[in-house]
C-alpha cells in the first residue's frame, strides 16, 4: 500500500501531484497554489491532468458534487499503470470537508498500486 507524504516538495519524473481545484482552476492557496508554482498545474484549469498534476474539483458543492471527478481520476489512474499518482487530502483543507466525508470517494483507488493516498484514507 503507497501512502501520500504529508509534504511533498520533489516529484520524480513518473510522479502525479492529485490535489483539490476549483472548476475555474484559480490555484491560490493550499495544494491548488503549491500544484501551480511547483509542478505544472495550468492557471484556468481545474479538472484532469496538467503539468505533473491532476486537479479534483472540490469547491462547487457538496461531496456527491466531487463523487464524478473522483470516478474520473480513479478511471484515469486505471489507464495510466506506468505513472504514480499522489493523491494529496484534497477537499480537506479550503474546501472544508472532512476526511471521512471525501475518503470513501477513493474507495476504488485503494487496490490500485500506482496510487497513493493519505494515511487513513486506506
Amino acid at each position: 500500500m503507497r501512502i501520500t507524504p504529508d509534504f511533498i516538495t520533489h516529484l520524480e519524473p513518473d510522479e502525479i501531484f492529485v490535489f483539490g481545484s476549483n472548476l475555474a482552476g484559480m490555484h491560490g492557496g493550499g495544494a491548488a497554489r503549491i500544484a501551480y508554482e511547483r509542478f505544472g498545474a495550468e492557471w484556468g484549469v481545474g479538472v484532469g491532468p496538467t503539468g505533473q498534476c491532476y486537479a479534483i474539483p472540490t469547491m462547487q458543492g457538496g461531496v456527491d458534487t466531487i463523487r464524478p471527478y473522483a470516478d474520473d481520476f480513479i478511471l484515469y489512474a486505471t489507464r495510466h499503470p506506468e505513472l504514480v499518482f499522489l493523491v494529496t487530502r484534497i477537499g480537506c483543507g479550503i474546501a472544508g470537508f472532512t476526511e471521512e466525508e471525501i475518503a470513501p470517494l477513493f474507495a476504488a483507488a485503494r487496490d490500485l498500486t500506482n496510487v497513493a493516498l493519505p494515511k487513513g484514507w486506506r
